[in-house]
């Protein structure tokens, strides 16, 4: 008796990972193996740039607080030191994009701080 294959659900597979994979460079995009372990990889990459993503947006919140903060005449360390005792409780996203956004508030915040 001849072996039963379910090739209509491994070609379906197989078919999913490949349109997945559409618009890559070379045998990425239609070698069956490399596409996969490709895909397999993109996952593994976009999980670990999802937290990534976080650290990096915190680093630029920082940066751009401390720039305001420098043109305040003081430094980024001292001013969330000084938020702190005041128990302004402001995180760095919201602050950050004041002083891009809105100068005079921050300025107003850097005020009440001083």
């Amino acid at each position: 008796m001849p072996r039963s294959v379910n090739h209509v659900a491994s070609r379906a597979k197989r078919k999913r990972i490949l349109k997945l994979t559409r618009g890559y460079f070379g045998a990425r995009k239609n070698v069956w193996t490399v596409a996969k372990n490709t895909w397999e990889k993109g996952l593994t990459y976009a999980y670990r740039d999802r937290k990534n993503k976080k650290r990096t947006f915190r680093a630029l919140w920082i940066q751009r607080i401390n720039a305001a903060a420098r043109m305040e005449g003081m430094s980024y360390s001292v001013l969330m030191g000084k938020l702190a005792q005041a128990g302004i409780e402001i995180n760095r996203k919201v602050l950050a994009d004041l002083a891009l956004n809105n100068p005079d508030a921050f300025k107003a915040i850097v005020a009440k701080v001083k």
